[in-house]
């Protein structure tokens, strides 16, 4: 079975058609562990290594919807992982910086998206909450992992119009998946749903 027909019931769902389209030219099995390729496709976590998980594949394709990314887009990751959600984000944007504190972890994700042909992807080894700020600002920002409170940090280097989507919350607990989006000054900011990630290490 292609990896195209296990995904193809989760992208039938996925409105925006340029996310949809990158759903199906990235095969997820590519970046989970071997003995877990069998079931890359099934719609819940699983781990990778260094107590990290890749999460659900119908949340990381929410995610990337509700990032509202266009061609010209700089982003900033936090939480490389496996460097599945990497893949997505660096074909529907310009740039992708992207930060995890697991050095292991970010040289496999280095290694395997380089091996599959990706560019503009530039990686940092060092804790997420403070970004990356002399890189900044960022059209968008997405963490993989959840702050205690808000991102201020982040927020500071989100350029103007921007969006950044970051789980709320303690580790072990639901939190609230919060999008914030600047205007001018303001920020604003919408709980999209309910999650459960790891915490900032």
């Amino acid at each position: 079975m292609s990896y195209y027909s296990q995904a193809e019931p989760l992208v039938r769902r996925i409105r925006s058609a340029s996310v949809r389209k990158a759903f199906t030219h990235t095969d997820r099995s590519r970046f989970v562990l071997p003995q877990l390729k069998m079931s890359a496709w099934l719609d819940h976590p699983l781990p990778i290594g260094h107590y990290a998980t890749i999460s659900q594949p119908s949340l990381v394709a929410k995610m990337t919807e509700w990032l509202e990314l266009t061609p010209d887009c700089r982003v900033l990751e936090i939480g490389t992982g496996s460097g599945y959600q990497t893949a997505l984000l660096a074909q529907l944007s310009a740039a992708v910086y992207t930060v995890e504190i697991s050095k292991q972890l970010s040289q496999r994700a280095e290694s395997r998206l380089q091996a599959l042909g990706y560019r503009s992807i530039y990686f940092r080894i060092r804790d997420g909450a403070r970004g990356w700020p002399d890189t900044a600002p960022f059209d968008r920002i997405i963490a993989t992992v959840a702050f205690p409170d808000r991102p201020t940090e982040l927020l500071n280097q989100l350029s103007a119009e921007g969006i950044c989507l970051v789980p709320i919350g303690l580790p072990r607990e639901t939190q609230q998946l919060v999008q914030y989006q600047r205007h001018g000054t303001s920020i604003t900011e919408r709980t999209r749903c309910h999650v459960r990630f790891l915490g900032l290490r």
